[in-house]
């Protein structure tokens, strides 16, 4: 599959956009599992639904404030577009690397200066994201409905213990996958595989939490239940694999457990 350069002019949907890579990589082999309880036995979380980013952006904005709404926009389309780019051509850059690449092209293309100083802020801004403030509270239900939690996110682990601990949540996740161990990103096949080997379940007894819905549904194309918290108001992106359930704040997640919950 080629991709042109008129696909990534397309990035839509407050930057966070989508565009189909389904085709770049071949099948990913699933793992074979055996489960004698129907129903959802864990969840896998994308790192924004647990984490709000809005601060990062924000800084964008103080640091650069005539161009800063222009500046965070095309930033966040840059970011995930250099994910496509890279793994479309075999060119495999972690998140953290992107994330800087990213920057540095949009300072240009604005033509603003990035100091130091400015650079190692916005970079380390993503070191000190926290969880929203629903966020404790529906983990610990989930725990004690004996849910097993874990993040399958493109971003870097070191990025993910961070916002761990920024937050108080140390010991909610069993899991912290980060994508970067297939050396790729969602909504490539390989990612979204790494939750069914870590948990070591069928993908149909794990519920997959977008934020975005390009990955919501490249979460549906693989074949999740997925429920997309749309905390920032998104618009649906049109690219089939609906959500099966769509909210504002993980109460929607609760409720489609209390739904699909696990029986023997």
């Amino acid at each position: 599959m080629q991709i042109n350069r008129r696909d990534f002019l397309s990035l839509a949907s407050s930057g966070i956009t989508a565009l189909t890579i389904s085709g770049l990589t071949g099948a990913c082999n699933s793992t074979t599992t055996h489960s004698t309880t129907k129903g959802i036995q864990a969840v896998a979380f994308d790192a924004f639904p647990i984490f709000d980013p809005r601060p990062i952006f924000g800084l964008v904005k103080k640091l650069y404030p005539s161009v800063g709404s222009q500046f965070a926009s095309l930033w966040r389309t840059k970011i995930f577009g250099y994910t496509w780019l890279r793994v479309s051509g075999a060119q495999y850059r972690d998140f953290w690397g992107c994330i800087e690449d990213a920057l540095i092209y949009t300072a240009r293309d604005l033509k603003v200066e990035l100091t130091d100083t400015n650079k190692t802020r916005l970079m380390n801004a993503f070191l000190q994201i926290k969880a929203w403030p629903d966020v404790k509270n529906a983990l610990q239900q989930m725990k004690d409905r004996g849910i097993k939690l874990g993040f399958l996110s493109n971003m870097t682990e070191k990025m993910l213990h961070a916002g761990i601990r920024n937050s108080g949540l140390e010991g909610y996740f069993d899991h912290v996958i980060s994508t970067d161990r297939a050396k790729t990103f969602k909504p490539d096949k390989r990612a979204y595989q790494l939750g069914v080997d870590a948990f070591a379940l069928p993908k149909e007894n794990i519920a997959f939490t977008a934020f975005a819905g390009w990955d919501a549904a490249g979460a549906k194309w693989f074949g999740y239940p997925t429920v997309w918290v749309n905390r920032l108001n998104f618009s649906a992106e049109e690219l089939g694999g609906q959500p099966d359930r769509t909210g504002r704040d993980l109460s929607v997640l609760l409720n489609f457990l209390t739904e699909n919950k696990s029986v023997k």
